[in-house]
């Protein structure tokens, strides 16, 4: 892959991540599996009601636990994954992102995790040491500069991480690894270049910037409910990421890659800026559907299985 190479994942399972995902959402729940190594993965979804799913920081997301968990069972008895450890990705807001510099970092992860815990204690509002915590180096300088490490950090509450993982149980599966939506989408990008990426939710919006294996930029923003302030929350967000883009590399963008709950050309309309093309990160037209996936994205889970077994 010549795009962003994943490695975060929180609560990671020895081995490397799962052959089977699915995502949990507030519209539903997206799965996929690959039947085999080198096979392409089929997908299925589940739609669920109206703020059954609701993500935050907060303890509390998910307000109908059996709903939910039938929803994953259905969803990845469709796609027959031939193991019991799913990778669950989850909702952008659940999950706080950190591209943080240090001058040194203990290479024994053991020893690098006390060190971010710490970093991390005044920029989140909830213990870090009940949280889960992953990471990932970006990039390594030489002795000669004054930041010698860049990493990746996502971080999610203990009790919000614990609520996600008892769904998955419950349907009878193992949460092998825990990926936030973005990173997820990230992780199925094939991209040499620089690539401005938008994740779009149900509540939030997520604008990222990814160039090789370095990320610029990772942003997620609040929509509100309210269809012309949640539009022009959308187009604010893309303008200050167009602009960040700019900035860092002397080019304005002409492409953003989308992922999210409205379909590409619903999207486009909400953008509406003829400067900026709009590609789809994982077409739904070119995926292999176990049941119907309706406008439910598979980009998540798609990334999710990329460098799997």
């Amino acid at each position: 892959m010549a795009g962003f190479r994943l490695q975060t994942s929180i609560g990671i399972a020895p081995g490397g991540r799962p052959a089977a995902a699915c995502e949990i959402s507030p519209t539903g729940v997206t799965a996929a599996a690959t039947a085999a190594a080198g096979e392409a993965p089929v997908f299925a979804s589940e739609t669920l009601a109206p703020n059954v799913v609701t993500p935050g920081l907060l303890e509390g997301n998910l307000h109908d636990l059996p709903a939910i968990s039938a929803a994953i069972r259905t969803a990845l008895g469709h796609v027959q994954p031939r193991t019991k450890s799913v990778t669950v990705v989850v909702p952008d807001p659940a999950v706080r992102i950190f591209v943080l510099d240090f001058d040194t970092l203990p290479a024994r992860q053991d020893e690098a995790l006390p060190v971010l815990r710490f970093r991390l204690r005044k920029s989140v509002p909830f213990d870090v040491e009940q949280a889960g915590i992953s990471y990932q180096v970006l990039s390594e300088g030489s002795s000669r500069t004054e930041t010698q490490w860049k990493v990746l950090a996502a971080i999610m509450p203990g009790p919000v991480l614990a609520e996600y993982e008892s769904a998955v149980r419950a349907a009878g599966y193992e949460p092998g690894a825990v990926l936030p939506a973005t990173l997820a989408v990230l992780a199925a990008i094939d991209s040499q270049e620089a690539v401005l990426t938008l994740n779009l939710g149900d509540r939030a919006l997520t604008t990222s910037i990814v160039s090789g294996n370095d990320i610029l930029l990772y942003r997620t923003v609040e929509l509100p409910p309210e269809p012309e302030a949640h539009k022009a929350e959308v187009q604010r967000a893309i303008a200050v990421a167009a602009a960040f883009f700019e900035d860092r590399l002397q080019v304005r963008p002409h492409r953003i890659l989308y992922a999210g709950v409205l379909p590409v050309h619903e999207f486009a309309e909400l953008v509406d800026d003829p400067a900026l093309s709009i590609g789809e990160v994982a077409p739904r037209a070119a995926i292999g559907m176990a049941s119907a996936i309706g406008q439910h994205s598979v980009a998540g889970v798609t990334g999710a299985l990329m460098g799997t077994n």
